[in-house]
């Protein structure tokens, strides 16, 4: 590493130029062949999965995407001759639209279950050719403009429905730029040096740029879902600023301790960059852990988010020094560079708050560690309430087409309409047709049923297909409570006897199925990842309880984590108040993501204080002295970079999508309790109960790991070259 590290610095004008390229070849292709998000969303095996295959084969017209346009009057009836003329119009030019297949109108046969009792407000169903992620966007937009210009004064139209949400969600764009006027201003805080701020936000701005256009590249080699750029820039601007801030604290260690600049830069590489490097590959191997669930819309997340971790690690290890080739002592403050001059080198980590804050846990680490653990589990025990789900367009922005039409539909025909549920069923003879009916009738009497409404067929057809409105909404647990009981006992007490098959499917059965899946795969996932990282810190470590108290550690914080976003989303503390909708379930794919962030980003944390602790222990062999040293040396910068990790996060919430809100509020949460309770009070209090056991590894068990080098010692780092 040091060697490299070297060769960046010494060569950084080509270094520089290789970077610029990278970044403006990658711009340039992008421009030329454009992305190809796709929303790939496929759940093999489960039921609803089954009925859309069913529908697709005998049905094709109505496998697809099924939205729907609403109008309401604000004084008469939708059945007056002008209202009706101006529908009309517009549903006979929206079933002349590309992808759409079909419209059944309020207006035509057996459409009346389709107005409201009070004949104000009434829908039309569009079914599309394809589920929503396969529709091109600009079909499905030319039919919201179609939408946009049929209302008046007098007549409120508006359209929802899966295809018209996704299109409608626009990337927060100004989340990345308030992210980053926040992290200069804590950079600027911390260093008192104008260049020593612009350093680290520049290689995350070449990093987060190159990125965003590869995996815009990469979108047409898999398949990638269009929240991927956002996810990851949400990840790659918080490490990459990390990683930069990481390098340069120890960079301007080594100028202050008297050094010369390319000393300084080889042994900060050498050192924090060596630790960059782990922690890095540490956060690429938890999100890859996401292919164990073998579910292609986690499997695009993971691949974008992975390229961006690795290209913040690119550029935190060759842009960086290079760029401090050129800064020289500037790293400096003027303070400090006349301190240095003045004074001679310095040591700082022995005086100042960090090191008396060090001494004071050394004092109290019983107390301290049973005060960090009851926070913890205080914030934690809403997560024993956690329901995973998908929130529907209730929580859409109040403004949005998707909300008021969800809100008319609710109004007009209750809740339950924004989410009906399609019995697809196969039908081989008469018995199974008069079977079917039973069942039809059956269901009208169900508590938790508004209506059951038939789809037209064909004599002789062979499939039918029945669709079931709730009377709760797509995201209430009732809702989810009514499709177990249809598939437990209702549909099997109405198959008995007869060749009936009926499977239950449509787009909330679908999202209910992808949770069920999730929930069932978690503690496999949450193994995964914790044994990887595990090994990763014995290996780098040669220690036991090192790596087991990073897992536990880890599993607070994300358990901490999901207790404030199930308080803050599911029991709606907040997210009224910010704009992101009434109460709701929480993402279904939201776990496993956070997770694998979280490990990954906690184990940055780790990686930085513990191969500190190493170190001076390697030196020393006095654990008291060495824990103290490793807290000191790191406590400012984990709580810098975590403040700016925190503003990055928090800066994501304000963008308008509910799903990047509870990421953003999530991974704030996790790394302010990671920094600033588990790394600051927790693990150093837990470090020095253990003593020299942390140290512990059976020989039998050393003499057969590999050895791996985390941070070497400085004595063994290389010097400059007379």
């Amino acid at each position: 590493m040091a060697l490299f590290a070297r060769s960046c610095y010494r060569h950084r004008v080509i270094v520089v130029i290789a970077w610029l390229a990278v970044l403006v070849s990658v711009i340039g292709i992008e421009r030329t062949v454009g992305s190809a998000y796709s929303e790939t969303f496929s759940l093999p095996g489960t039921e609803s999965a089954r009925a859309q295959s069913l529908l697709a084969s005998a049905l094709p017209k109505q496998a697809g995407d099924s939205d729907t346009i609403v109008w309401h009057v604000r004084n008469g009836s939708i059945n007056d001759p002008g209202v009706q003329a101006r529908i009309k119009a517009l549903l006979q030019k929206v079933a002349a639209a590309p992808s759409v297949a079909a419209v059944r109108s309020a207006y035509g046969p057996g459409g009346a279950a389709q107005i409201s009792r009070d004949g104000r407000t009434a829908y039309a169903t569009i079914a599309f050719t394809k589920l929503a992620q396969s529709i091109p966007k600009g079909d499905v937009r030319h039919v919201i403009d179609l939408v946009k210009g049929a209302g008046s004064s007098s007549l409120q139209v508006e359209i929802g429905g899966q295809a018209i949400e996704q299109v409608n969600q626009t990337p927060p764009s100004n989340s990345v730029a308030i992210g980053l006027v926040a992290a200069a201003i804590i950079i600027l805080l911390a260093f008192g040096s104008l260049l020593g701020m612009v350093l680290p936000l520049l290689a995350a701005v070449v990093a987060l740029g190159t990125a965003t256009f590869t995996i815009d590249l990469f979108s047409h080699l898999i398949s990638i879902s269009t929240i991927a750029p956002t996810l990851a820039a949400l990840i790659g601007l918080g490490v990459g600023i990390d990683y930069a801030l990481f390098i340069i604290t120890r960079h301007r260690d080594g100028l202050r301790s008297g050094l010369s600049p390319e000393d300084a830069a080889v042994r900060a590489l050498n050192t924090a960059g060596r630790a960059v490097l782990f922690a890095g590959g540490t956060v690429c191997i938890a999100l890859l852990g996401l292919l164990v669930l073998r579910l292609s819309f986690l499997d695009g997340l993971a691949y974008a988010s992975v390229i961006t971790v690795v290209l913040t690690m690119a550029t935190a290890l060759t842009l960086l020094p290079a760029l401090l080739g050129f800064m020289g002592q500037r790293v400096l403050s003027r303070r400090e560079r006349r301190r240095l001059t003045e004074s001679g080198p310095q040591d700082g980590h022995t005086t100042g708050f960090w090191a008396r804050w060090a001494r004071f846990v050394s004092r109290r680490p019983v107390i301290l560690s049973l005060a960090a653990i009851v926070v913890m589990l205080t914030l934690a025990s809403p997560v024993l309430n956690l329901r995973l789900g998908l929130s529907d367009a209730g929580n859409d922005p109040a403004s949005s087409t998707t909300r008021k039409a969800y809100d008319l539909l609710a109004a007009g025909f209750g809740p339950g309409s924004n989410g009906p549920l399609l019995l697809v069923a196969q039908v081989g003879t008469p018995a199974d047709t008069a079977a079917l009916g039973k069942l039809a009738q059956t269901l009208q009497r169900v508590p938790g049923v508004a209506a059951v409404v038939p789809f037209p067929s064909k004599p002789g057809a062979k499939v039918a297909v029945l669709e079931v409105i709730p009377t709760t909404a797509p995201q209430e647990v009732r809702t989810s409570d009514l499709i177990k009981h249809l598939r437990s006992t209702l549909i099997p007490a109405a198959e008995q006897g007869s060749g009936l098959r009926v499977l239950v499917g449509g787009a909330t059965a679908i999202f209910d199925d992808f949770a069920a899946i999730i929930s069932a795969k978690l503690p496999l996932f949450i193994g995964v990842i914790v044994g990887l990282g595990f090994l990763l810190l014995l290996i780098a470590f040669r220690s036991l309880l090192v790596p087991a108290t990073a897992a536990v550690m880890n599993l607070l914080a994300a358990g901490a984590s999901f207790g404030v976003i199930v308080a803050f989303f599911q029991w709606g503390w907040g997210s009224d108040r910010l704009g992101l909708g009434r109460p709701g379930p929480v993402e279904a794919f939201l776990p496993v993501i956070m997770l694998a962030v979280l490990f990954g980003l906690s184990m940055d944390y780790q990686v930085f204080l513990v191969s500190r602790m190493h170190e001076e222990w390697v030196h020393t062999h006095d654990n008291r002295h060495s824990v103290i040293l490793g807290q000191a040396t790191t406590g400012r910068v984990i709580t810098a970079a975590a403040a700016i990790m925190i503003s990055v996060f928090a800066a994501f919430v304000f963008g308008g999508q509910r799903v990047i809100a509870e990421f953003g509020i999530g991974l704030a949460a996790a790394v302010f309790l990671d920094a600033f309770v588990l790394r600051t009070v927790l693990v150093p209090s837990v470090m020095h109960l253990f003593g020299r056991a942390n140290w512990w590894l059976p020989r039998a068990v050393d003499r057969r790991m590999p050895h791996l080098s985390v941070e070497p010692t400085e004595d063994a780092e290389e010097t400059s070259p007379s």
